[in-house]
């Protein structure tokens, strides 16, 4: 692939993965889906004050909606990836335990395996994109 279309696919990823991030980081502000995702986290992470749930929920929103806006300024770029990479890892537990409970989340219950790949998937991209 020749330079200049290297550089438009990684500009394409940039847009696609900051309107993903920001997208879903505002929705961690919302009363319905907060509560939602503050139920996803698993019995064993909940604490209290600045770990509980709720909490935890607002905190990875400002994540994702910082990782977002970072992917697109290039000198913030490389620490938005990084950021990002540890937020999917960091955030995957709580899609484990969705899985593992998919009568009590529906359809935000992705069987496990689907969503570990697509989780692998999205941290290539979004290093990808940061190259």
């Amino acid at each position: 692939m020749p330079d200049a279309a290297i550089e438009t696919a990684q500009w394409i990823a940039r847009g696609g993965l900051a309107l993903l991030f920001v997208s879903m980081g505002v929705t961690h502000f919302l009363p319905g889906p907060a509560r939602t995702m503050a139920r996803l986290i698993p019995p064993r992470l909940r604490g209290t004050g600045l770990l509980s749930p709720r909490a935890l929920v607002y905190f990875t929103g400002i994540c994702e909606i910082a990782g977002g806006i970072g992917m697109l300024v290039p000198a913030t770029r490389g620490a938005a990836a990084a950021g990002l990479v540890l937020f999917l890892i960091a955030v995957f537990p709580a899609n484990a335990y969705a899985a593992e409970h998919p009568d009590r989340f529906g359809a935000i219950a992705i069987p496990f395996w689907r969503r570990y790949f697509a989780q692998l998937a999205l941290i290539l991209v979004v290093v990808l994109a940061a190259l």
